[in-house]
């Protein structure tokens, strides 16, 4: 199993392979409403997974605990981590920061956010979400929060170029219901919610799932309760030494995945950028140094 500086979830996903069926079961069970799945007692898990009170025991073992209490102590600490408010950030990095300047140690932190994040994406995931987007028998809307809004915004901005029929749903406006009048079942919704998890985000992406709409989640390393209506769940690591998490790694998805959908469908989005080209030319909002 992967070292102790990932999540529950993560090792477990990265040990995957290793398990057995009981416990391939049991870790389905843990990680379909992680992390409050395991916060109960060992007989309650075990009941709830299928498997035997000896499964869970030694699937604790695996993911490197002594035995049930340090797990449930790790998912406390998880979930404490879930819910700090930018204060609670600041003032815990502040008290063990490193020695060096910001600029370095943001840095170290960013890389290693990225590393972590690209160990635990399955490409095949990725290739499958980018395959959905760029679907143009589809709708895709785009959904953001109050802060990971920019993300989406970025992402609509180009994904806009790249092909027909992209919505921005803004989750923090009242008017997003009626941005799901027109959806159609199959249509993609691709939604960013990073802690704190915004109920907006939630709701909207219950509706949309109720809808038939088809769900890609980009999340952090703690994952958002959307990841139990999504087709698709991209997480990735957003801790830094600072009172904000970072979107350097998401920003990271979001740009290879503009990238990767343009790449499949170049032809068409060549004339689209030319025809855009031209109206740019027309409106000279740019200006040209010849």
């Amino acid at each position: 199993m992967p070292s102790t500086d990932l999540t529950i979830a993560e090792r477990i996903q990265s040990g995957f392979d290793t398990l057995t069926r009981a416990e391939r079961q049991l870790a389905h069970a843990i990680l379909e409403n992680y992390p409050a799945s395991g916060l109960g007692p060992l007989s309650a898990l075990a009941r709830d997974a299928g498997v035997s009170g000896p499964t869970v025991l030694r699937m604790v073992q695996k993911l490197g605990f002594a035995g049930y209490p340090d797990f449930q102590a790790e998912l406390r600490e998880e979930l404490r981590a879930k819910v700090k408010n930018p204060i609670a950030k600041y003032d815990n990095w502040a008290e063990g920061a490193p020695s060096g300047h910001i600029l370095n140690r943001f840095t170290e932190a960013v890389i290693d956010n990225i590393r972590h994040s690209l160990a635990q994406i399955e490409p095949g995931a990725f290739d499958a979400a980018c395959a959905l987007i760029a679907d143009t028998d589809h709708k895709v809307h785009i959904v953001g929060g109050r802060i990971s809004h920019t993300l989406a915004e970025y992402l609509f901005l180009h994904m806009q170029v790249i092909r027909p029929g992209v919505t921005h749903i803004r989750s923090n406006s009242t008017s997003w219901p009626h941005d799901l009048l027109d959806a159609r079942e199959g249509d993609i919704f691709i939604v960013f919610d990073m802690r704190r998890y915004e109920n907006n985000t939630l709701k909207l992406a219950e509706m949309a799932a109720a809808r038939g709409g088809r769900v890609i989640l980009v999340t952090d390393q703690w994952r958002s309760p959307i990841h139990t209506l999504s087709e698709i769940c991209l997480s990735s690591r957003i801790v830094v030494p600072s009172a904000w998490d970072s979107l350097a790694t998401p920003l990271l998805l979001v740009e290879t995945m503009i990238s990767a959908v343009q790449a499949l469908l170049w032809d068409d989005t060549r004339r689209r950028m030319e025809t855009l080209e031209e109206m740019f030319d027309q409106t000279k909002m740019f200006r040209k140094f010849t």
